[in-house]
């Protein structure tokens, strides 16, 4: 088993659930104050994390190949930085840089797990 990627994952599932469980302190640096409508969102892209990556435990764990789950998780990240810029004005100060900067880093991330371990 890739502990490597087992770690990634397990990190992106544990985010997830505090994406569901507390959306509105998860997100405040990032969409500012959050009222209901933003936590279903929020709440969604933590059942994506979830999914996404409880599946890819799985797979890890029968041995199969985790190439699709970690691009699939680097397009996630690519994807949550482009939908923020793409709302920047209404959010505040710094948040596009900080979602770069998080969401790069996760994203970075799994692509090192995928290139150091050939997955």
């Amino acid at each position: 088993m890739n502990r490597a990627a087992v770690a990634v994952f397990g990190l992106r599932v544990a985010y997830g659930v505090a994406l569901i469980a507390a959306p509105e302190r998860m997100a405040k640096s990032w969409l500012g104050p959050v009222g209901d409508p933003a936590k279903v969102a929020l709440r969604a892209v933590g059942g994506r994390e979830i999914a996404l990556h409880g599946f890819a435990l799985g797979a890890a764990a029968r041995g199969a190949p985790l190439l699709p789950w970690l691009l699939m998780s680097i397009a996630g990240d690519l994807g949550d930085i482009a939908a923020t810029f793409a709302g920047r004005d209404g959010i505040p100060d710094g948040a596009v840089g900080k979602t770069a900067a998080v969401a790069g880093g996760s994203a970075a991330l799994s692509a090192a797990v995928l290139v150091a371990e050939r997955v």
